[in-house]
């Protein structure tokens, strides 16, 4: 007998070589109905796998785990790709996992997937679920596993690269099989609800040099009223895309001739990103920053002494050969602010020195991955980095997520969670390899946000290269996880740039720094911020905060009067005079989202006054034109 020791702490004694399903079962009938896969000792497992040495066991289902819904999307993905096996005998197959959201397969076919070859596609997977096919796992030696792929050149490729050794498992269902790890469920009618959502290009591993391939991103659930649930979801995620919000309130533009990841802010997008730099930059001007301006590009020794060089190569661009010199767009500017810090020496009594920066950096982006300004090839960064002694990094932490909380309650965040990145100690391409630094930092960064009462959860291998990371995940309107604001304690570039400090008793020292970022880059904020809001940004925000509407020609005299008095106070006003019914200048102005229409009539000439529409609450009645400045200029202080 063996012990199994369940997620609860409670334990099970079980047969030497009872499966996780056996288990499941033991548990209740319920759960073996609904279990996808399991968890020993950390590894998932195919709900076949036979248990021979006591461990900790966790049954994931669809309902319990990111890993529950994998092993049911893989075995929909592998649906799928029996399905069009079926419709297109000639079908080469590539890859099929499961992703954060569903899965996709790619296919080398003759031509692109057409919406008919899809709805036919997923009719087809509607025909084998029903079909209830057991699902078998089987493994071969590889001279027998590249012979039963000898068709299938890029199952052929993914087994050659395989270690000698190394297990290489198959699953059949019926008369389909594929190269897979898994896990997968025990037949395909445990799938209940599948959906097409779309596809693609997509090159094989994702190089341009490779062929291009077709990819069918889909989904599948066990109830249909999830499948509804998530459609409905997609439709509002479209519905706050921001490239199409940016389009139709002229935020912003792209063209081919500037080309792919670089968007041009037009007047609109630009006085919303003018705004939010002269806000954040007040902010931490009073907290004590001192702001600098920093070339775009630097000889790439700056890199090399710094480690990106390194570590992050692969997303600079290329090398512009100038003279003597070696020039590159810089990807981040941190190792231009320690060589302002070096720039003087410093005392102790100097210390903390807060340099900040608003500084275009640039990263080599596919072409298929830029999207609209949430990822781009330029972008505008919120940066700062805090130079500081041991002593001192508790108390700048602290007020580096002081900073952060009073902008998240200025813009009205609520839903977010505090997230402790920490590198992978495997990966020694990724991060700078110095076990004790890292130690050091990560012990360090850990026991300060426990002594600030922080609540946080940790995620290894989302460290940057230099150190660990204090990252804060706000949730979206549609429910994703986004980056914005990140902390991040370093022990290195010190180091690596040789920084210095004279100390109390005349010796130097080594400061240590504090990389942060509060509204991460202005690009993706934006592009955050408009999907939040939809477009409809408070008042202070907007674009154009109030729109003048006279209902004909004889009151756009008495419109431009007032137009003068809100400018005067600083009002971002406009007068829309054109030879338009007031009907339609109303809903034009709702579709610009105008937190404030003044419709001026006659009534209102006579009266000193105009008719309010709000945005948000409508028609708000006759107000003196004193009275409507004086209550906007109120709602304005935050």
């Amino acid at each position: 007998m063996i012990k199994i020791t369940l997620k609860d702490g409670s334990n099970l004694e079980v047969e030497k070589g009872a499966s996780i399903l056996d288990v499941a079962k033991m548990i209740s009938e319920g759960l073996a109905r609904v279990a996808t896969c399991g968890e020993i000792d950390g590894k998932i497992y195919d709900l076949r796998h036979k248990i021979d040495a006591d461990c900790n066991l966790v049954i994931h289902t669809f309902e319990s785990s990111l890993e529950g819904k994998k092993a049911y999307w893989h075995t929909t993905s592998h649906i799928m790709a029996q399905a069009v096996k079926r419709l297109f005998p000639n079908v080469k197959f590539a890859i099929g996992p499961a992703i954060d959201e569903g899965f996709y397969y790619d296919f080398d076919v003759e031509k692109p997937f057409t919406e008919e070859d899809k709805e036919k596609i997923e009719n087809e997977m509607k025909k084998i679920i029903k079909e209830n096919i057991e699902i078998e796992r089987f493994s071969l030696p590889r001279k027998e596993a590249l012979d039963l792929m000898k068709d299938q050149p890029y199952k052929k490729e993914l087994i050659e690269e395989l270690e000698e050794g190394e297990e290489i498992s198959f699953y059949k269902q019926g008369d389909f099989t594929d190269l897979c790890a898994g896990p997968h469920l025990m037949n395909t009618g445990k799938v209940k609800v599948v959906k097409i959502l779309s596809s693609s290009g997509a090159y094989w591993r994702g190089s341009e040099k490779n062929k291009m391939l077709q990819r069918i991103y889909a989904i599948s659930f066990p109830k249909a009223s999830q499948l509804e649930e998530y459609l409905n979801k997609l439709e509002e995620a479209r519905q706050r895309d921001h490239r199409k919000i940016g389009k139709a309130l002229d935020l912003f533009m792209t063209h081919e001739l500037v080309g792919s990841g670089l968007p041009m802010y037009l007047p609109n997008g630009a006085t919303i990103r003018r705004l939010l730099e002269r806000y954040i930059q007040d902010k931490e001007i009073k907290m004590g920053y001192k702001h600098v301006y920093t070339p775009s590009m630097a000889n790439s020794e700056l890199y090399k002494v710094s480690g990106h060089w390194d570590h992050y190569k692969e997303d600079m661009f290329p090398v512009m050969k100038i003279g003597n010199e070696e020039l590159v767009l810089r990807p981040m500017n941190c190792p231009h602010h320690m060589l302002i810090y070096k720039n003087k020496l410093h005392s102790y009594r100097d210390l903390p020195v807060r340099i900040g920066e608003l500084a275009h950096d640039f990263r080599y982006e596919d072409s298929g991955a830029v999207c609209g300004l949430e990822r781009v090839r330029e972008m505008c960064q919120n940066d700062a980095h805090l130079f500081v002694r041991p002593d001192q990094i508790k108390e700048e932490v602290g007020r580096v997520v002081k900073l952060i909380l009073a902008v998240y309650e200025d813009f009205g965040f609520k839903d977010y969670e505090f997230r402790l990145s920490l590198r992978d100690k495997n990966d020694k391409e990724k991060y700078f390899d110095d076990d004790e630094m890292w130690e050091k930092a990560e012990s360090q960064l850990r026991e300060i946000l426990k002594e600030l009462g922080i609540e946080f959860y940790e995620a290894e291998g989302e460290a940057a290269f230099y150190g660990p990371k204090l990252d804060v995940q706000l949730k979206s309107a549609i429910g994703h996880d986004v980056t914005v604001s990140t902390c991040q304690l370093d022990f290195l570039l010190p180091e690596r740039f040789k920084l210095e400090y004279v100390g109390e008793d005349g010796e130097k020292y080594r400061p240590v720094v504090i990389h942060r970022a509060i509204l991460g880059t202005l690009d993706r904020f934006m592009a955050f911020l408009i999907e939040e809001t939809k477009g409809a940004f408070p008042l202070w925000l907007s674009p154009l905060q109030v729109k003048i509407l006279p209902i004909s020609d004889k009151q756009n005299e008495y419109g431009e009067k007032v137009k003068a008095k809100l400018e005067e106070k600083g009002i971002r006003v406009e007068l829309d005079n054109r030879n338009e019914k007031i009907g339609y200048k109303i809903r034009e102005a709702q579709l610009e989202k105008v937190p404030y229409m003044l419709v001026v009539g006659d009534k209102e000439i006579e009266n000193n006054t105009v008719s309010v529409r709000s945005r948000e609450n409508g028609d708000m009645g006759q107000e003196d034109v004193e009275e409507f400045i004086k209550n906007l200029e109120e709602e304005l202080v935050m």
